[in-house]
């Protein structure tokens, strides 16, 4: 007769004697330890493949000191939109509206900047002001008033695009002065010297390489302590060797070109907070528990409305980033700006990991499905690809992100 009874947790986690059954447990099979480790570093796996593959097809173009920072300036809008999106699918939500978000934030900088001739910083918090009081709009139909984010969303889309129009009085506005240039197109280098190499960048890199060390570590002891299944200590140093040659090869062609971009920084900035808030914050387990099981979170005292409301506000504030660095990168604002966008930041969201149902994903996945989209689409222009042969291809890859994300759910369940 087998025994039924569950081992003892505390908030879904074994506690005393039940770790170090549980740890047994969840190791003793070898091919199941392989897989769940194969399903957790998938996209890191074929974020590698796809650089691998391009690298050969362009002839090593793809990892030139150039184009690599062209890279890093080119899609940075994107990754940025793919933080806010992937909080808001894990939350159970859609945002269609982003990128009419973008343009309109970045519109109403160019007015105040350019048009009016207000300082480049009065044009940055106005852009903020307007894309969080946009996500307050979304946050309060969809938390409120009960309609679907989709709705919404798609309402906003329309919306918006159309008082950009009126914002721009449908004609595009430039230069931007100089200073605001930067914040997409600028660079740190010379602070720490180099000879014929930027010093500061390389210690950007090794410091980015030592957290990423440190915190695996420490994510490897609370797995442990907790008796959740960890890959063996030989494979966890191999993981941070690979991961830390990539990051330190990355920051080596950056400091053998222009240095560090500045936009670069700002993006690093917001996939560290964001990684702590969906991690360890109050908030970012009730996103995760409303997307997850929304009856049983309510139940347990999450309330739901105002958190929806924040996740779209948040959202709002992202788009806001994203236009400011995208009229900053073009060095002015346009209607058409911002044109499908959001897609682009969905796609990375699920590419990323990030589940159709809600309650999965994280920031780091939708940063690397966002680089991945970034590399196919940078990797097919050297090529001089058809433009319509790179939708077919972005478009295959997002069917069959999403296709083996539910594939696992149906596998995970049929094994219960």
């Amino acid at each position: 007769m087998k025994n039924t009874e569950t081992a003892p947790t505390v908030d879904g986690e074994p506690t005393g004697g039940a770790q170090a059954a549980a740890l047994h447990a969840g190791t003793s099979d070898p091919r199941q330890l392989i897989m769940r480790n194969l399903r957790q570093s998938g996209i890191y796996i074929a974020l590698v493949v796809i650089v691998a593959l391009f690298t050969i097809l362009t002839g090593g173009t793809l990892l030139s000191p150039g184009n690599i920072t062209n890279v890093v300036l080119q899609y940075s809008y994107i990754l940025v939109l793919a933080i806010g999106m992937v909080i808001v699918i894990i939350g159970g939500h859609i945002d269609l509206s982003v990128g009419s978000v973008v343009a309109l934030t970045g519109a109403v900088s160019a007015v105040l900047v350019i048009r009016e001739g207000h300082d480049w910083w009065v044009g940055v918090l106005a852009a903020l002001a307007v894309g969080a009081a946009v996500g307050a709009w979304h946050g309060f139909w969809v938390a409120y008033a009960g309609i679907p984010a989709f709705i919404v969303t798609l309402a906003g889309m329309l919306l918006f695009r159309g008082l950009t129009l009126r914002v721009l009085d449908n004609v595009s506005l430039s230069p931007f002065p100089g200073e605001y240039q930067q914040i997409a197109a600028g660079f740190l280098n010379g602070l720490l010297g180099g000879a014929g190499y930027d010093a500061f960048t390389l210690f950007i890199g090794a410091f980015g390489v030592a957290g990423y060390a440190v915190g695996g570590f420490r994510t490897r002891v609370a797995r442990i302590r907790y008796g959740q299944p960890v890959e063996s200590f030989p494979l966890f140093v191999t993981r941070v060797l690979l991961v830390g040659t990539v990051i330190m090869y990355f920051a080596w062609q950056l400091a053998n070109h222009r240095g560090l971009p500045i936009v670069l920084i700002i993006l690093a900035v917001l996939v560290l907070a964001y990684g702590m808030v969906t991690r360890r914050t109050v908030f970012g387990r009730q996103v995760y528990a409303i997307g997850g099981n929304l009856p049983a979170a309510m139940l347990s005292g999450v309330k739901v409305r105002t958190v929806n409301f924040w996740i779209f506000v948040n959202m709002g504030l992202l788009s806001a980033v994203a236009g400011v660095i995208y009229s900053s990168r073009s060095n002015g604002a346009q209607p058409a700006a911002g044109n499908m966008f959001e897609l682009d930041a969905i796609a990375a969201a699920f590419i990323g990991g990030a589940a159709v149902t809600g309650g999965v994903g994280t920031v780091v996945g939708a940063v690397v499905g966002g680089l991945i989209m970034a590399v196919m689409s940078n990797g097919m222009q050297l090529m001089s690809v058809d433009q319509s042969v790179q939708s077919v291809v972005k478009g295959l890859v997002l069917l069959v992100a999403v296709a083996f994300d539910v594939y696992n759910k149906r596998r995970a369940a049929g094994s219960r």
